[in-house]
């Protein structure tokens, strides 16, 4: 048992961190122009103007709150004189508020892909492997934040951020998520199953988000043709985006 231990929390972890870095290099260098959301907008836009953002903003917190809940100590939010009562229901309210938007995100989506034939018919292989990893991850970190009360006194600050702590030191503290409750087990291997999937799926695309695009220079359009005088009326005038070309006798 201690074997299986180990392997599960102290191997798989590393496994997965080579799986995804050394699958997103591969991604880069062989199917570049791959790396897409593979946008099906064009087939059904209602529903996904009420799924998509809501999956995308509640996503974008929830990421967060693992930041904040795994990565910051609790001697540092004590130093900071919060309390854990006041800690708990922030990661209650925003943190449940948030997993449930992008749970209700991620359902909307699915139900979408389902129900519109041409958004079904897109669906490929990894997609069908994704959605379903996606969504019992997200149900498994909500019933965390959710039902964490009801798994008596554990505090996952002691246990789970300890453990994933532990990883970066390359000394990992198996018996810090060995005794752990199973919900939060289960999210955390669910976790790394996603970022195993992650370069071969659609959730590649987040490494291409056009960040650039709100600081990027205007584009400035000129007209092809120089010269001051009246424009040339009617389609192909010179005057707007585009100009009449010359014709063959004039560029001799």
């Amino acid at each position: 048992m201690n074997h299986v231990r180990v392997a599960v929390w102290g191997v798989l972890p590393y496994m997965v961190l080579v799986l995804f870095a050394a699958g997103t290099v591969w991604r880069f260098r062989h199917d570049r122009f791959g790396i897409t959301t593979r946008s099906t907008q064009l087939h059904e836009s209602r529903l996904l103007r009420i799924g998509s953002p809501l999956f995308h903003a509640g996503l974008f917190f929830v990421i967060g709150g693992h930041v904040v809940g795994l990565l910051v100590p609790e001697s540092w939010t004590e130093h900071a004189h919060m309390s854990e009562s006041l800690y708990r229901l922030n990661a209650l309210t925003v943190g449940g508020t948030a997993g449930l938007a992008a749970a209700v995100g991620l359902g909307v989506l699915v139900w979408r892909r389902v129900r519109v034939r041409a958004v079904r018919r897109s669906t490929r292989r990894d997609d069908r492997v994704l959605y379903p990893v996606l969504a019992a991850a997200l149900l498994a970190g909500l019933a965390a934040t959710l039902l964490g009360p009801a798994t008596g006194d554990y505090d996952y600050r002691l246990g789970v951020s300890v453990w994933f702590r532990s990883l970066f030191a390359l000394d990992p503290d198996v018996a810090a998520m060995a005794d752990a409750p199973f919900v939060f087990q289960a999210h955390a291997l669910l976790g790394m199953a996603l970022f195993a999937l992650w370069p071969f799926s659609r959730l590649v695309h987040a490494f291409a988000a056009p960040l650039g695009y709100a600081v990027r220079p205007y584009v400035v359009y000129r007209s092809r043709g120089a010269g001051p005088g009246p424009r040339a009326q009617g389609p192909g005038a010179s005057g707007g985006h585009w100009s009449v070309p010359e014709s063959r006798a004039a560029r001799r």
